[in-house]
C-alpha cells in the first residue's frame, strides 16, 4: 500500500502509518492486523481508540484512490473487495438491529397497555426487612402524630410505594398509577368507616376521626408496597 498521505501540508495532523506501526508500502493485511493489534493495546480508552480507527480509515482511503488511478496490485484489489465486503455485512448487521429495535418498541408499546398487570411477590432479604420496617412506622406515626400530619404521612407512604415498585422493576407510569389506586382505595374505605362509626366511640378514644380515615390508606399502600412486583 504505497503512502498517498502527506502530513507535511498539516503539522498537527496524525500521521496513520505511525498511528498504526506500519510502513507506507505495507499491505492491506498488514493495516489490517496492526489496527486489530493497536486497538488490544488502546484497552478501554475511547480517544486512542478513535485515534486508530481515525487512521485506518485514511489508509483505506489511500488504498481507494490508488485502485482508482491502477496503481494498486491485485492482491490489494482483492483486500478492498474483501473489505468492502465486511462494510456490506456491517451495515446489513446494524439494520436487522434496527430492526429488532423497532419490534421491541412495538412489543413495548402493547405492554404498556397492560399497565395495572396484577403481579404479587415478597421481596427477599433486606428488601422484606426495610418495607416491613417502614410499614410499622407509617402505621406508628399514623396513630400517634397530630390529626394535621395524617395528609403528610399519606403523601409519603405514596410516594414510597412508587419507588418500591420501580425498584422492583414496574414501569413507573405503572407504579404511579398503582400508587394513586391504592391510595384512593384506602382513603375510601377509611371515609365509609368513618361514617359508619358512632360519634361517641371516636370521643372516648385519643385517635381522631382523621386518624381512622388515613388508616386503610396507610395499610393498603403498606401492603402494596409489600406484594406489588
Amino acid at each position: 500500500m504505497a503512502s498517498g498521505i502527506n502530513s507535511s501540508s498539516n503539522p498537527g495532523a496524525q500521521d496513520p502509518y505511525a498511528t498504526l506501526g506500519v510502513e507506507p508500502d505495507a499491505s492491506f493485511d498488514e493495516v489490517q492486523k496492526a489496527r486489530e493489534k493497536r486497538l488490544g493495546e488502546a484497552g478501554e480508552d475511547p480517544l486512542a481508540k478513535a485515534k486508530i480507527e481515525d487512521s485506518y480509515d485514511a489508509l483505506l482511503m489511500v488504498s481507494l484512490k490508488e485502485r482508482q488511478l491502477g496503481k494498486v496490485s491485485n492482491a490489494a484489489v482483492s483486500a478492498s473487495k474483501r473489505e468492502d465486503r465486511n462494510i456490506d455485512l456491517v451495515d446489513r448487521k446494524d439494520n436487522s438491529f434496527l430492526s429488532s429495535l423497532k419490534g421491541l418498541n412495538y412489543s413495548n408499546t402493547e405492554s404498556s397497555d397492560q399497565i395495572f398487570r396484577l403481579n404479587l411477590s415478597l421481596p427477599e432479604g433486606q428488601g422484606l426487612t426495610i418495607r416491613i420496617a417502614l410499614g410499622l412506622l407509617a402505621l406508628i406515626l399514623t396513630l400517634a402524630s397530630p390529626k394535621e400530619s395524617t395528609q403528610v404521612i399519606l403523601s409519603l407512604s405514596t410516594l414510597g410505594l412508587f419507588i418500591s415498585q420501580v425498584r422492583r422493576g414496574r414501569r413507573p407510569l405503572a407504579s404511579l398509577g398503582w400508587s394513586v389506586v391504592l391510595l384512593s382505595i384506602g382513603l375510601i374505605l377509611g371515609g365509609l368507616l368513618v361514617n359508619g362509626m358512632p360519634d361517641s366511640s371516636v370521643l372516648k378514644t385519643t385517635i381522631s376521626r382523621e386518624h381512622f380515615e388515613a388508616l386503610p390508606a396507610v395499610v393498603l399502600i403498606w401492603l402494596g408496597s409489600l406484594l406489588l412486583a
